[in-house]
């Protein structure tokens, strides 16, 4: 069969890297999740903020072959003049320093790796933020149900809320079910990037409901109607718990800010993505057959249920971490001899 084979396809190696990327776009990337399709062109979302990333493409050919998955024009395949991480980017700063809200948890590595010291900075106001237990239902079908019932009895005092989502589909498919209860709602996700601001500055004004993928308008805080603030500030609702616990606070410090009262609370099931993909079919099998039928699973069961996923998601993107890390130290040392590489 190999020697009817010409071009491309003609090397062994070559044509087994072809057929996997193939595969690897047709079965791996979805559409409304890993990229989204805008003006005929294929643009990835990153999957942590939400946001396009417009001048990036795949390598190796993956990015044309879900253009042709697409039937999106074909565009050139870039090919890399170099490769640098993350960590040993940042590392050959003579000074390095930085902020953010949600170092705690990640404070071991960044000593480990850039050797920097994490200092907690007390609030510039005392925090307001009430953090409802979150609840985990044992079908999508009893979580959608009990968030629409929740978001309809805010709705109906007042209350400003804020939906996080972890992809664009999924953002999508909740501001479906909420015109299907007849509650209005502005959608902010890839697709609507360009008025995020606009937005977002508006998501604080009463009974207005915003349905977000993980961007949630960050660097743009949401100013708070009087009503809203004397109702108890902007209800954050959270649908699935991200792969990080650090991306689970980013969403919930969109509300109580500079001393603002706010709360929050999240929507799960036992089928989504984090959690199917961790435990045995068998399992959840029985955890449904138990039924709590339209209530929650017990909060101590429940919670057991959802931190395990992630803590093994940490540990495993920190698993990579380490090893790229390791691996950019040894190419420098084999290298050695073509100058200083940190």
């Amino acid at each position: 069969m190999s020697k009817s084979l010409s071009g491309l396809w003609a090397g062994r190696r070559r044509r087994r890297e072809l057929i996997r990327q193939a595969l690897t776009a047709q079965n791996f990337f979805q559409r409304d999740k890993q990229y989204i399709v805008r003006d005929g062109k294929v643009q990835i979302v990153d999957e942590n903020t939400g946001r396009v990333m417009p001048d990036r493409s795949w390598e190796q050919g993956l990015h044309q072959l879900i253009e042709v998955k697409e039937g999106c024009e074909i565009t050139g395949e870039r090919e890399p003049l170099a490769r640098i991480t993350y960590q040993r980017f940042f590392r050959r700063y003579l000074r390095l320093a930085g902020m953010s809200g949600t170092l705690k948890e990640v404070a071991d590595e960044l000593g480990s790796v850039y050797r920097l010291r994490v200092v907690k900075v007390p609030t510039h106001r005392p925090s307001r933020r009430n953090m409802l237990p979150e609840r985990l239902y044992t079908s999508a079908q009893a979580k959608w149900k009990a968030l629409i019932q929740r978001v309809k009895a805010l709705n109906q005092i007042g209350r400003s809320i804020l939906i996080g989502t972890c992809t664009v589909e999924e953002s999508e498919y909740v501001s479906g079910l909420l015109a299907l209860a007849g509650l209005d709602c502005r959608v902010l996700n890839a697709r609507q990037d360009a008025n995020e601001a606009e937005i977002i500055s508006q998501a604080g004004e009463p009974g207005c409901i915003t349905v977000a993928t993980n961007m949630a308008g960050r660097g743009t805080d949401i100013q708070l109607a009087a009503e809203v603030e004397r109702l108890g500030g902007l209800h954050v609702i959270a649908t699935q718990r991200n792969d990080s616990r650090r991306v689970d606070r980013q969403l919930y410090g969109r509300c109580a800010r500079q001393g603002d009262p706010g709360s929050t609370e999240a929507f799960l099931s036992i089928e989504d993505r984090n959690i199917a993909v961790y435990y045995p079919r068998a399992m959840l099998k029985k955890l449904a057959l138990i039924g709590w039928g339209d209530k929650p699973v017990p909060e101590l069961l429940g919670n057991l249920i959802l931190t395990l996923p992630q803590k093994h998601m940490e540990r495993e993107h920190r698993r990579i971490r380490s090893r790229m890390l390791k691996m950019d130290e040894q190419i420098a040392k084999t290298l050695a001899f073509t100058g200083r590489l940190e």
